[in-house]
Parts: C-alpha cells; sequence; structure tokens
C-alpha cells in the first residue's frame, strides 16, 4: 500500500508554530533535522509524517549578552556558538568542538541537542554544570527550568504537554578550570558519552568543582564534590583518592539494561569499560591540582 505524502509546516511566528500544532498534535518538531537522519544508510531517510520546522521562527535565532548572562535562541547552530569565542564558558566550546565534524555542527542546532528525546547528547552536560536555565513556552505560557531538573532524569525530559524550548540562559560566572572528554570507542554503535570536570578556587581554597557525565543519563556525585569544597590547594593526595573511590562506589550503584544509564547501547563494549574511562579521567584531571 502506498505511504501517503506527509506534511511540513513553516510557521514564523509562535503564534503560528502553537496553531499548526495544535492542529496537528501528531506533528515532530524539527530543529537541524540531523537527530532524524542519525544512522539511517537509505538514499532517502524516513521522516515523520508531519513536521514542524522552527527554521522560520527569527526569535529562535537569536544570540544575546548581559553582564551575566549568554542567552542564545534554540535555532542557533553548534557553530555559531563555537564562533562566538571567549565569551562562552570554556567547557561549553569543549564540549561543542567534540560533537562530529564541521558540517554537521553547521546544521545541528542547540536546542536540538538538548531536546534529544531518548538520550542526554552533549550539551546537556556542560549546561548543568553551568547552571544554565532553559525557557519553555507552550501557546498559554512561557516558564524557565533549570537544565538539571530538565534533563538529569533517566526518561522523558520535563515539558509538560505541547511546550517548545525557545531560550537558553547560561550563567558567565569564570571558573578557574575546565577539562572536558568525548569518549569514543572504536567498535561502539555510538559514542560512548561525554564527561566534564570544572572547578573554581579562591586563594588556594577550592571553591566548586562539579563533575558530570552525559549519555543515557546524566551522571553527578554532588556528595564527592562537597568532599572537596574548602579543600587547599593543591589537593592532598588522600583527599584526590578519596574523591575517585566516591566516584567507584557511585559507578558500582549504577543499573544496567533497559532504561538505565547504560543501556547496553554501545555495540560491543561493556558498560565496565564506559566506567573505567569515567575514572580514568577523573583521576586525569584532579592529578593536575593534586600534590
Amino acid at each position: 500500500m502506498a505511504i501517503p505524502p506527509g506534511k511540513v509546516f513553516f510557521p514564523s511566528s509562535f503564534q503560528e508554530l502553537f496553531s499548526s500544532w495544535i492542529g496537528n498534535p501528531d506533528a515532530v518538531l524539527c530543529a537541524g533535522g540531523t537527530e532524524h537522519i542519525r544512522n539511517q544508510d537509505s538514499r532517502i531517510p524516513a521522516l515523520p509524517r508531519k513536521i514542524i520546522s522552527l527554521g522560520n521562527i527569527e526569535e529562535l535565532q537569536k544570540i544575546s549578552r548581559t553582564e551575566r548572562y549568554l542567552e542564545i535562541g534554540s535555532m542557533v547552530k553548534l557553530s555559531q556558538i563555537i564562533n562566538l569565542g571567549k565569551i562562552v564558558p570554556e567547557v561549553l566550546i569543549h564540549c561543542l568542538e567534540n560533537i562530529a565534524g564541521p558540517q554537521i555542527r553547521s546544521q545541528a542546532t542547540i536546542g536540538g541537542n538538548i531536546c534529544n528525546p531518548s538520550v542526554r547528547l552533549d550539551a546537556s552536560a556542560p549546561m548543568i554544570a553551568l547552571d544554565a536555565q532553559y525557557e519553555l513556552r507552550s501557546s498559554q505560557s512561557v516558564r524557565w527550568v533549570s537544565a538539571s531538573r530538565f534533563s538529569s532524569q533517566p526518561g522523558p525530559l520535563s515539558f509538560v504537554g505541547q511546550e517548545c524550548l525557545t531560550r537558553i540562559r547560561v550563567p558567565l560566572e569564570p571558573w578557574t578550570f575546565a577539562w572536558y572528554r568525548k569518549l569514543n570507542f572504536s567498535l561502539a554503535s555510538r559514542p560512548g558519552g561525554g564527561i566534564l570536570l570544572i572547578l573554581r578556587n579562591q586563594k588556594d581554597i577550592l571553591t566548586d568543582i562539579r563533575v558530570l557525565y552525559s549519555s543515557q543519563a546524566i551522571l553527578r556525585e554532588k556528595d564527592a564534590e562537597s568532599m572537596l569544597k574548602g579543600k587547599h590547594l593543591p589537593l592532598d593526595h588522600r583527599d584526590a583518592s578519596a574523591f575517585v573511590d566516591a566516584w567507584k562506589n557511585y559507578l558500582s550503584s549504577m543499573q544496567e539494561g533497559e532504561n538505565a544509564e547504560f543501556p547496553g547501547e554501545y555495540g560491543n563494549l561493556s558498560p565496565g569499560l564506559i566506567k573505567s574511562q569515567i575514572l580514568r579521567f577523573i583521576e586525569s584531571t584532579l592529578s593536575h591540582i593534586s600534590d
């Protein structure tokens, strides 16, 4: 039986967007479109029957800066953010530069990366680490939620009904050091996630440290972070070892299997290998600030 042709809507305003969406509740919002064709081998990729393209909404493509924040529209391309240079927090730049190649980065959008429904893609971890806020808009309301609340847990994102991510607000508070690593494995069916460490110190006192890993879910051991706050730099070897041990215990408690933090979607790689790479990253970065 022939498949009937689909529909693509091109709203140019929020009013048109929600009018189209309410009239076609089964339609799928489309940003850069890279996720729709990920891992498709056919010359003609399979697409949703109804698509609402966000590319004509000018409001979603704006970038602005205040003394305290960088505000980025959800349809801003990853390459545009990278090209902003030093006004963007270092860890976010490192993360975006490690996403695919230049052609994909010039097409993929920051909103599309954040809103992937099945996996927490690269930008989620730095956004949570930086205390970013997301503007979620519906036909009737506008609300702000923290990046952590929006995507830190496995499962669905924190949308309520027909909501769209429209703007990202990133605090510009300085961090002393930032490290980021994308975990890639030659035998895996997809990248093994990304991990970061950022810290802030004042007069050789560690005032804040954050370590996050993103993949199927966001992993963060806040108790371990609290252990190091207030410690003198360079860190005592025992304090650094205690931090690593806390992460070992945390990772050993992670469930494996469907809908868990390590769902077995890494080709023939074991979750244990992913965990070992996370610990290796933490040990390596802490060595830079330990005696």
